[in-house]
């Protein structure tokens, strides 16, 4: 028999012993565990109870809060209401909360029912209007709506002491009991009884049978529920044959208001953890048999002595997760030397992708915020420009009609500089959700920016050195020329509040070639030839925090109503939108620079386009028809055209529309919104319609689109961006109406 097999059999005979003890190791255990599970039980359902005694606490606070709040103290049952729904949405933890009359009936409630009912019988009103103070509480089922709550009135008195009205909150135990299942992780069954044996929540297990409504009255479970000193947990046994232990909660205070509650555990389920200690036993054992084997196995054929030791020290920093760990040349020959120089290897390597894995998790991160919040600014837009729309439409006419009132005419007028504030700031969330609607041309971006130099200049002040430095034979990029302008000014306005006691500013133009290693904002590469606009200044700079955060909108370190927070993140979505990227160096101190970079334009530029044509206000008695679904701009829109001294047909969707068009055949123009309801756009209205007619002229209107507006093959179509002042309306109309037929 050789030494290896010896050795084999001297290990797995070594391994009865330890195998043994763990066979003992699992039976003494095994009644320790379940000892263990079942005082969990009663624990678990002391720690419900508290939970739920600190809820009516802080309702108790809430209650107090409320009831010296000046809109309760009301006879306006709407305004009650209303503040009661605000109140409630705050505090989603509550079905309703709602005020009681001192003769027991409903005043107002949260969910706006404005429904009659009369509270005399419920035990929570009996009892708060003897009460001062402090709250009364009663586990019931909600009557407005139907569901299991715990009922927590506070009586409101006056200076005398009279009652003037009950302020009641019902706190949803539903949710309550499925957020402790949640934490329980649906280990444990969760069950509330009322005093009467009613089951105001029951187990979401499959092994209870009594539905929320039914009654265990009498039952062997109740009786131990409400022994006031009873034993910690008890066995029940059902019809089916299933055990389950209960624990029941000892609290006071919530016995107090006649709700009991139960936590529960299959009797199978309670040894599972038991189980599991044994498997793993097992499952190390094993492991240290393998390994006690093949390392027997090595011994058997090479000299291990000090190089096992290397080994192990090595294992042991990488066990701790020192990935710097190595061992150190010379390495032996044969397999134990290839091993060293593995795990070396190995180490490295997880080292790299440790610091790679961080790396990509960081960008990830930033990926995924910027994007979620350019998600949530551009929700909104649409809707938003409808309403501007028909505010600063209608602000125009009462100007107009209020000419003879000039402290009236100047409140329209402020009216109507609101809904352009408003526009703008519509269209600052749009550049960082990078949806604005651009219009790009194929433009030399330092001609731009020389073209602006006498107004950056009058912007930054006298205090601020301003200086401008183009490179030679910059490449030509396709760029919106307005919005270019808007992120200059933007950039520079920062960079001028930045400088309060004066500095210097330099605003530099030339080619640059990205690489791998070049990051934008969000440590993102895109690499590539583009042209670079950066605006650097010895300003105050920014600490990293502030920094990381500088792109997100609204973020703002200036006082209130010294900015927004929308400018950088307005230059982050149009640079993005643009196809290009932006990067920010800065330090406290020293200052920040802020690059964009505008992918360079492959082919040459185009010829101009000709001269848009003379705005012409005056219409020619011509039929426009009007498709809108919003019914006040369509309105306000409708309006307006025939103020210009058109005809006007009007529709709210574009089916209807089509009908309209086989009725009349003297329609010039078709006007329509992009995004309509009903299955059909405008874009496709568009193509059926110009079918239909083919000498028909097309304007659409847009508030916002989360796509580009496609313009169908063949249509010169012109698109007039939402909200829009008479003037350009007007325009829009006569350069549309003027336009070559296809």
């Amino acid at each position: 028999m050789s030494l290896r097999t010896r050795l084999l059999i001297l290990v797995i005979a070594a391994m009865l012993v330890p195998a043994i003890l763990v066979g003992l190791r699992f039976m003494q255990n095994r009644a320790s565990e379940i000892d263990a599970a079942l005082a969990n039980l009663a624990a678990s359902a002391d720690d419900i109870a508290s939970d739920l005694s600190e809820k009516i606490q802080g309702t108790a606070q809430l209650h107090y809060g409320l009831a010296r709040a000046r809109d309760l103290d009301t006879r306006d049952k709407a305004a009650c209401s209303a503040f009661l729904s605000d109140v409630r949405e705050e505090y989603p933890q509550f079905t309703g909360i709602l005020t009681i009359d001192p003769d027991g009936h409903l005043f107002c409630d949260s969910l706006r029912t404005n429904r009659t009912l009369d509270l005399n019988d419920r035990g929570y009103f009996k009892e708060v209007k003897g009460l001062q103070g402090v709250v009364a509480v009663e586990p019931v089922f909600g009557r407005l709506t139907g569901l299991s709550v715990l009922q927590i009135a506070y009586p409101v008195r006056s200076e005398t002491g009279a009652l003037k009205f009950v302020l009641l909150a019902s706190f949803n135990l539903n949710k309550f009991a499925e957020f402790h299942d949640k934490r329980l992780l649906a280990e444990k069954d969760i069950l509330f009884v009322d005093a009467k044996g009613t089951v105001v929540v029951a187990p979401k297990g499959g092994g209870w049978s009594e539905p929320v409504g039914g009654s265990i009255a009498g039952s062997d479970l109740f009786r131990f529920a409400v022994a006031p000193d009873g034993e910690p947990f008890r066995e029940v046994t059902d019809r089916r044959g299933h055990t389950q232990i209960w624990g029941v909660a000892r609290s006071p205070s919530i016995r107090k208001a006649g709700l009991y509650i139960l936590v529960g555990r299959s009797k199978d389920g309670l040894v599972a953890a038991a189980n599991r200690r044994l498997y793993e036993d097992m499952a190390i054992l094993a492991v240290a048999s393998l390994l006690l084997l093949g390392g027997l196995w090595i011994l058997t054929t090479v000299s291990i002595g000090r190089q096992v030791g290397r080994l192990a020290v090595m294992a042991k920093r990488l066990g701790r997760g020192d990935l710097n760990a190595r061992i150190p040349t010379p390495h032996p020959r044969g397999e134990l030397g290839g091993l060293m120089t593995l795990l070396n290897a190995t180490a490295e390597s997880l080292e790299q992708q440790r610091a790679a894995i961080a790396d990509l998790s960081h960008k990830l991160s930033q990926s995924q915020k910027m994007e979620a919040m350019g998600q949530l600014t551009g929700g909104v837009a649409h809707d938003f420009n409808n309403l501007l729309t028909v505010i600063l439409g209608n602000s125009e006419h009462l100007a107009d009609r209020l000419a003879g009132n000039s402290e009236l005419q100047r409140i329209a007028g402020d009216i109507a500089t609101a809904a352009e504030r408003g526009s703008d700031l519509t269209r600052s969330l749009l550049a960082f959700a990078r949806k604005q609607p651009l219009r790009p041309r194929e433009i030399d971006i330092a001609e731009k920016i020389l073209g602006m130099e006498q107004l950056l200049r009058r912007t930054l002040g006298e205090h601020i050195e301003c200086s401008f430095t183009f490179a030679p034979d910059l490449w030509l990029a396709s760029v919106d020329p307005g919005q270019l302008a808007t992120a200059v000014l933007n950039l520079v306005l920062n960079a001028r509040d930045a400088m309060p006691e004066g500095g210097k500013l330099t605003v530099e133009v030339r080619n640059s070639s990205l690489g791998e290693s070049d990051l934008d904002v969000n440590g993102e590469p895109r690499p590539g030839d583009y042209v670079m606009v950066a605006v650097r200044d010895t300003g105050s700079g920014m600490s990293p925090d502030v920094a990381s955060r500088a792109f997100e909108p609204f973020f703002t370190t200036k006082e209130v109503g010294k900015g927004t927070g929308l400018g950088l993140s307005m230059v982050y979505g149009f640079a993005q939108q643009s196809g290009g990227l932006v990067q920010m160096q800065s330090e406290p101190g020293q200052g920040s620079v802020v690059r964009l970079f505008f992918p360079r334009l492959a082919t040459q530029p185009g010829e101009d386009l000709p001269p848009a044509e003379q705005i012409v206000t005056q219409a020619e008695h011509e039929t426009i028809l009007l498709v809108e679904d919003d019914d006040m701009v369509r309105a306000y829109v409708e309006n307006e055209l025939r103020t210009l001294g058109y005809r006007v047909i009007t529709s709210s969707n574009g089916p209807a529309a089509l009908e309209l068009l086989h009725q009349s055949g003297d329609v010039r123009l078709l006007l329509t919104d992009v995004v309509m309801p009903g299955g059909m756009f405008g874009p496709e209205l568009a193509r059926q319609a110009t079918a239909l007619q083919p000498d028909l002229k097309v304007l659409f209107t847009s508030g916002y689109s989360q796509d580009p507006v496609k313009t169908p093959d063949g249509i010169n179509a012109r698109i007039l961006t939402k909200p829009f002042r008479r003037q350009q309306l007007a325009a829009m109309l006569r350069s549309a109406l003027a336009a070559p037929s296809r």
